[in-house]
Order: C-alpha cells, then sequence, then structure tokens
C-alpha cells in the first residue's frame, strides 16, 4: 500500500468537505489504484487527509491526470498558504472492525528513534488490544522520513474514545505503551476530527 498525507489550514472547512465529496463524483471512479481516504478538519481549522494507493505507480497516474489537477487547484484556493505532502509505502494497517463506520478519527503526528522497533511493538497483540479498547475499530500507520510518521486512529465515537483513553491498560500492554512512548522525539501533534470524511470505492 502507498499512502499520501496532505495536510494544511483551510479557510472554510464545509467547502473543503464539499470538494472532496465532488472528487469522489466525479473523479473516484477513474481514480487508478485508489483505496480510499481518511480526511476530515479539526475544530481550528486544520486540514489533513490521508490518501491510500495500491502503490506510487497509482498515486502518480492518478497525479497526473488533467481533470486531477484542475480539481486541486480548486480545492487549494481555500488553503491559507500551501499545503504539505509526505508520501511512503511503509504502511502498517491494523483492523478489528470497519474503520469507515467510524464517528470518530484521531490523527496523530510525531517521530521515533526506532520505527523498525515500533513496527513490531504495533504488530504484537492485536487481539489483547481489541478486547481492551473495543472502540477502537482499526489504525493506519503511514512511516517516512527520520522516524517521523501519521496514524489514523479509528473509533466508533468520539465519546467512546474518550472513555477508553481512561481506562488503566493490563501490564502487558501497559509495557507496550510505555516502550513506544519512551523512543518519541517531542511531543507528538494531535488533529481530532470529531466528523471525519470517510471515502472508499464505491
Amino acid at each position: 500500500m502507498f499512502v499520501q498525507v496532505i495536510q494544511g489550514q483551510v479557510a472554510d472547512a464545509e467547502q473543503a468537505h464539499a470538494s472532496f465529496d465532488r472528487w469522489m463524483e466525479e473523479l473516484a471512479p477513474n481514480a487508478t489504484g485508489w483505496l480510499g481516504t481518511t480526511a476530515g478538519v479539526t475544530e481550528e481549522g486544520r486540514f489533513i487527509a490521508l490518501a491510500r494507493f495500491e502503490s506510487a505507480d497509482a498515486a502518480r497516474q492518478n497525479s497526473d491526470q488533467p481533470a486531477q489537477d484542475e480539481w486541486w487547484k480548486g480545492f487549494s484556493a481555500n488553503l491559507e498558504g500551501e499545503a504539505t505532502f509526505h508520501d511512503t509505502d511503509d504502511v502498517v494497517v491494523d483492523l478489528t472492525g470497519e474503520p469507515d463506520a467510524a464517528g470518530f478519527v484521531q490523527v496523530i503526528q510525531g517521530q521515533g528513534t526506532d520505527p523498525d522497533r515500533a513496527r513490531e511493538l504495533m504488530a504484537q497483540d492485536s487481539d489483547a488490544w481489541a478486547g481492551f479498547r473495543p472502540e477502537i475499530l482499526g489504525t493506519e500507520a503511514a512511516m517516512y522520513g527520520a522516524g517521523e510518521y501519521t496514524m489514523a486512529m479509528y473509533f466508533t465515537s468520539e465519546a467512546d474514545a474518550r472513555e477508553g483513553e481512561q481506562k488503566e491498560a493490563p501490564p502487558e500492554l501497559k509495557a507496550q505503551m510505555d516502550e513506544l512512548n519512551s523512543m518519541a522525539i517531542g511531543m507528538p501533534t494531535f488533529f481530532d476530527l470529531p466528523h471525519p470524511w470517510l471515502y472508499s470505492p464505491r
């Protein structure tokens, strides 16, 4: 899988959402190798999207389409400043439910000292995590650069997510979290999307 992370500041969240709805209606049917998109705008107007493709080549073919270029010009007119992009095929997906049914998505961006170890930890004890935090429908982590990452976490609802945050993890899961936190460089950035835009091929 290949993921492109796009982010920026938008002036009008509703207009940005309408632009993505139009992309879904008009461009998605002809989007080569497109697997889905998770996007949204925080209460502060911070926009972020994770677009998934079968490969970097498929994403490139889509970007080269004249209709895609025209759509992007229209969307970017709503941006305050320039958008930033991160492209990667280093992607870890863990699904325990249906992410497109999520009522709340939290996107976390940060940097760690040991991406290989982080990848190992994220692959461990999936069933135990699903039992402990059943409100988490899945996660999608895109890793790039010098240990940088963007992770989307899909929740049944924001209320369920906040309740789950307060739970005391069992010792083996707490040890995993403590080790992941020990590798963090600085504090992560959180993008809370109370009204996520979730798109998949029809």
